[in-house]
């Protein structure tokens, strides 16, 4: 009798599961039709397994209409959740299977625009062709998310990090440098202080509105220098400054790995060496696992030698982890 009460439990189990990889599918493909191709199982079947997990739960995760499908308040919640359950689920079927040396399924990974753009877009294809199992998710925004709440493996992060339960994995330092192409130094000349600047029209990076600070570590000095770019154009997008500055439209502050191609063409070139522009870190982070999916580990060794290779412009790079132990993130 106890025997068959434990195969009864692992059933009810195993049909809780089902219902609840039905309702995931749902909402990543966005109706039950592609869910069901997805599950290969009826659109009726999706549908009546997620009406049996709302009626467990007690709450609406859908509201349902013609056109499309509506998360409630409730189903979010347990949306993110659920992800994170089938997520774990998958990473011990691999490691049981011994996948590890084939890494399969989807990889969500979150990071600001200009490292997307700029270094992981060129080099993905690279990274999908090694890996044909993996189907990638990136998702490109300058906004702090938390991994756990979205369903995120991965974030990269540039700059200083607020303190989390992520394990987070140093890919990189990276300098801010100030830059102009040759045309307009010889219209314009060039600043020999940063006292000079403000005779020059400075692109500046804009935040919350208004253009940021360059915060310049003038050698032989103790204190920083900060000085507020003034000029014709600003944006809040970083290649878009690079390519402002290209066209010779003034002085732009960026990142020495967002333009490495144009110093070596000489289609830019630094001003004001002496002066050091601020460093950033460059970070991995991901939720503490047991199991951490074979996707994600090769996603991570991948990011380690990639950033590596993208901040040589005079910056060290390290693969060392370490975890923080707060919640902020």
């Amino acid at each position: 009798m106890r025997f068959v009460n434990i195969i009864s439990a692992v059933r009810a189990s195993m049909h809780s599961l089902a219902n609840i990889e039905a309702f995931v599918r749902a909402v990543e493909h966005g109706d039950f039709t592609r869910a069901a191709r997805k599950l290969q199982v009826t659109a009726s079947a999706v549908s009546r397994r997620i009406s049996q997990l709302e009626k467990e739960l007690g709450v609406v995760l859908f509201q349902r209409t013609t056109r499309a499908l509506q998360l409630t308040e409730d189903g979010r919640d347990f949306y993110a959740r659920c992800q994170r359950v089938l997520s774990e689920l998958e990473a011990a079927k691999e490691s049981l299977s011994r996948s590890r040396q084939r890494p399969t399924g989807v990889l969500r990974v979150d990071a600001p625009q200009v490292l997307g753009q700029l270094v992981l877009m060129p080099a993905l294809s690279r990274f999908l062709s090694s890996y044909p199992g993996i189907e990638l998710r990136l998702t490109l925004r300058d906004t702090v998310v938390n991994p756990v709440a979205e369903g995120v493996d991965v974030l990269l992060r540039l700059g200083a990090l607020e303190d989390s339960r992520l394990v987070a994995r140093k890919l990189g330092i990276t300098r801010l440098m100030a830059c102009a192409a040759p045309a307009y130094l010889k219209r314009h000349g060039r600043p020999e202080s940063p006292a000079d600047l403000a005779r020059h029209n400075c692109l500046g990076f804009l935040r919350e509105g208004a253009p940021a600070p360059w915060v310049l570590h003038v050698q032989g000095t103790s204190a920083p220098v900060r000085f507020e770019p003034r000029g014709t154009f600003h944006s809040n997008h970083g290649a878009t400054l690079r390519d402002a500055a290209v066209l010779g439209l003034g002085i732009a502050w960026l990142f020495d790995f967002m333009v490495t191609r144009e110093l070596e063409s000489g289609a830019l070139v630094p001003v004001l060496e002496g002066q050091l522009g601020e460093e950033r870190p460059i970070h991995a982070l991901y939720p503490r696992s047991k199991h951490l999916p074979a996707r994600v580990s090769a996603f991570l060794d991948f990011v380690v030698m990639l950033f590596g290779d993208a901040t040589r412009n005079g910056v060290a790079h390290s693969g060392s982890q370490r975890s923080f132990a707060s919640t902020s993130d």
